[in-house]
């Protein structure tokens, strides 16, 4: 295996794992490494100048420790929120984010009305906005913030039952069908785990999009065209030699007492390993 890591990955918690394993089915070979920023959860009730603070002081810690070619924000809300802010905060790392998928959603409704589930921050922002005058102007857009749902998924979905799940689900399904939504984008990470829940109490009627499909693409670019750039002695894991195992999860920091078993069961479910802790400095 090689001796650099190829993609870091980014949320506020667990939301991007699906985008991590995304990645690793079109590409097996790619090493990655994942952190979650538990300690700053949720990413999607905080201020601008907050979400850019708690993204960058995650974003030096994932540089300091494994040094990546480059970083997946798996994160709607620090993308539309502090994307570009980031990025010239860390210019010398390529960085690819995650924004809802509106302009798939629009190419593929029906009837011209998408329901938009995301976090607060990420349907105020008027990034979002801009995604639905450019690619979907012809559509009428109903927006949901759904704090409550993301924190089940975050600390209860792993070792919650179908009915529990679909029971998570049903206040979201029922905005969207009183508003004749036929399409939902699935527009905050932590929503591709209940993809399938989504479908099912959705019906067959209402198709579910998320942006997985994008982001694992262009990151795959990305990485393609650094790839053809030589690699330095620091690239090569001279300076990172105890490097993880590849997707190894981890967090920064608890805030419950359960917590840390249910990151354990997440790890175990998905088949990747468990980091523990690293602290932000």
């Amino acid at each position: 295996m090689n001796g650099y890591i190829d993609f870091a990955f980014l949320d506020s918690g667990t939301g991007g794992i699906p985008y991590m394993l995304a990645l690793k089915n079109k590409r097996p070979q790619a090493r990655c490494v994942y952190l979650g920023d538990t300690i700053h959860f949720p990413y999607g009730q905080k201020t601008k100048e907050e979400v850019i603070e708690s993204a960058s002081s995650s974003i030096g810690l994932i540089i300091k420790k494994w040094n990546p070619r480059s970083l997946v924000i798996a994160c709607n809300t620090i993308s539309v929120t502090a994307l570009d802010e980031l990025r010239a905060r860390f210019p010398d790392l390529a960085i690819i984010g995650t924004v809802p998928a509106i302009r798939l959603a629009s190419k593929v409704t029906r009837n011209k009305k998408i329901g938009l589930l995301a976090t607060n921050a990420t349907v105020a922002n008027p990034y979002n906005e801009r995604l639905v005058r450019d690619f979907a102007s012809d559509c009428q857009v109903f927006n949901r913030g759904d704090p409550e749902l993301i924190s089940f998924i975050e600390h209860k979905f792993f070792n919650a039952t179908k009915e529990e799940r679909l029971a998570a689900v049903k206040p979201a399904i029922d905005f969207f069908h009183d508003k004749g939504c036929d399409t939902i984008i699935l527009g905050c990470t932590h929503f591709t785990h209940i993809a399938n829940e989504m479908k099912e109490a959705a019906g067959q009627d209402v198709i579910v999009v998320d942006s997985r499909e994008g982001v694992v693409n262009q990151a795959i670019k990305v990485e393609d065209s650094i790839s053809q750039a030589p690699v330095s002695m620091d690239e090569a894991g001279i300076n990172h030699p105890e490097l993880p195992e590849d997707c190894t999860f981890f967090c920064t920091g608890y805030k419950n007492q359960k917590d840390e078993e249910e990151y354990r069961t997440l790890c175990s479910n998905f088949n990747i390993p468990w980091g523990g802790v690293v602290a932000l400095e």
